[in-house]
């Protein structure tokens, strides 16, 4: 049950190619960001006003928030990234964390309600691109997708290499910043595994046929074990700086490492990503898996030199 609308066909598409995005340490796809919807056209005969204020309150706050500030996310180099961009991170991330719960009860048990909102979301790299489903477990797909890329976009931040010339006083070491950058990329790596597992079955089959290509299952899980593999080469190069870390260590990183970007791989090879951000994902993950590879072989072993 559940109708959709999209346009244009999001299997392929001709999303037009993402410009510059400066330095980064961490691929994020462009995000996807949710319009404007009326919950008390859809649900007020069926909810309390109070109910339905809180719902629109919640995400219209989202939309907000994300119609200003997404676009400029994953393009904030380390200065506005550390005075401003990471404040509206967070902000956001908790603007989704609070909508999220709520959102949920529209599927709980089953409900009826599910069905009766049509939620649509754009992809912020082409506003042409946009998906409306009438069927709330899309709405909380995009929702567990949109938390990820914002944990992904976070994580970003943290590793970014810092320059005297920025004017910017970091309160918190390098070390500091890599080891929160991996609890920020295991939290990414649920969200997404959430999707996949928990999610994306309770659509029916035809919904799931027509999400747009960043919904795809097979890309879920290669941002999945994206974030775990980054999250394991950041514990490796912890590892090798480390005089307590034994061989033994360090190995069994490598070898997770070449294991999650071979899956990421596996899973993202023969996906229909046309162009623009697809095709640059598909590039940055046969990279980083040749890389994990030569890293296990020894052949580079300093974390200085992962500059991505």
């Amino acid at each position: 049950m559940g109708c959709f609308a999209s346009t244009p066909k999001d299997s392929g598409g001709n999303r037009r190619r993402p410009g510059s995005i400066g330095e980064v340490s961490v691929y994020v796809p462009g995000l996807r960001i949710p319009k404007p919807v009326d919950f008390a056209q859809s649900l007020g005969d069926h909810l309390s006003k109070n109910i339905v204020e809180r719902l629109s309150a919640l995400r219209t706050r989202i939309v907000v928030m994300a119609g200003q500030e997404g676009p400029t996310i994953t393009r904030t180099k380390r200065k506005s990234a550390t005075q401003h961009g990471g404040s509206t991170l967070a902000d956001l991330q908790q603007a989704l964390e609070d909508y999220l719960p709520v959102v949920l009860g529209l599927v709980k048990d089953g409900c009826h309600l599910q069905y009766k909102v049509q939620f649509v979301w754009v992809n912020q790299e082409d506003d042409a691109e946009e998906t409306a489903m009438s069927n709330a477990w899309y709405e909380v797909l995009s929702v567990l997708h949109l938390m990820a890329m914002l944990s992904l976009s976070q994580a970003n931040l943290l590793l970014l290499p810092r320059t005297s010339t920025d004017g910017y006083q970091p309160k918190v070491s390098e070390a500091e910043s890599r080891r929160a950058s991996v609890d920020i990329f295991l939290k990414a790596a649920g969200y997404l595994d959430c999707a996949v597992r928990h999610v994306l079955p309770q659509l029916p089959a035809e919904l799931r046929r027509n999400l747009p290509v960043d919904l795809a299952e097979g890309v879920l899980r290669a941002l999945c074990l994206q974030a775990l593999g980054q999250g394991v080469d950041i514990q490796l190069g912890m590892a090798i700086d480390s005089a307590k870390a034994t061989l033994a260590v360090k190995r069994r990183l490598a070898c997770e490492m070449v294991k999650y970007w071979q899956q990421a791989q596996d899973n993202i090879t023969n996906l229909p990503l046309a162009n623009g951000w697809g095709e640059k994902h598909r590039h940055f993950v046969k990279w980083k898996y040749v890389e994990a590879k030569g890293r296990r072989k020894g052949k580079r072993n300093t974390p200085n030199n992962r500059r991505y």
